[in-house]
């Protein structure tokens, strides 16, 4: 599997995600999973509506998602945030 980072996702993880360390161990053991398994339920991936429609998302906590989607057999991350950040 192969995997992108917009901009977007880039700049957000290192204000978000990678100051606090616990949760950028969360993040990496997530990704592992998903690269492993992506249709682990431990990741309550799902697909987006509204304006996020063709999007999909995975959590990392209960409250942190990444956004992502899936073109030409490349995961591109889109965002990382809580839930309230991101929709």
């Amino acid at each position: 599997m192969k995997i992108g980072y917009h901009k977007r996702f880039l700049k957000n993880y290192k204000v978000r995600i990678l100051p606090n360390k616990s949760l950028d161990k969360r993040y990496e053991e997530r990704m592992a999973l998903f690269i492993k398994n992506p249709q682990s339920s431990i990741l309550e991936d799902h697909p987006l509506k509204g304006e996020w429609k063709g999007f999909r998302a995975f959590s990392i906590t209960g409250d942190i998602r990444v956004i992502y989607q899936i073109d030409q057999g490349v995961v591109l991350l889109y965002d990382v945030g809580t839930h309230n950040q991101l929709y």
